[in-house]
């Protein structure tokens, strides 16, 4: 079990985290109903720079497919905080050990149900 200075110092990381993975989608995406998608500059006249732009924005959505799961990842970890469920396996409900929750704070599974 979670003591209550273990809890805050990994309540505080994952806020920071939100907080980053926020700004770096807000960067590069749009929020929409359906969830982020890239932003695209202002198309210009030239046919090359369309395509430069539409490079870019193919590239940014994979990024922001990774970033949005961080995201989601993240506020299901606050979320759970909040209801007393934080810190245990989906799959088997056990313990997730502090190591890895220190490493990485949004972890949903133990390390037996993560491979």
């Amino acid at each position: 079990m979670l003591d209550k200075n273990t809890l805050k110092e990994l309540k505080e990381r994952l806020l920071e985290e939100k907080t980053k993975l926020d700004s770096n989608l807000n960067k590069i995406a749009i929020k929409t109903d359906e969830g982020y998608k890239a932003r695209i500059e202002d198309l210009g006249r030239e046919e090359d720079d369309n395509a430069e732009e539409m490079e870019e924005k193919e590239a940014n959505q994979g990024l922001i497919k990774v970033l949005s799961k961080n995201l989601d990842d993240v506020l299901k970890a606050l979320e759970k905080m909040e209801d007393g469920t934080y810190g245990h396996c989906e799959n088997c409900d056990e313990e997730i050990p502090i190591e890895r929750l220190q490493a990485y704070p949004a972890a949903t599974s133990c390390v037996k149900c993560s491979k």
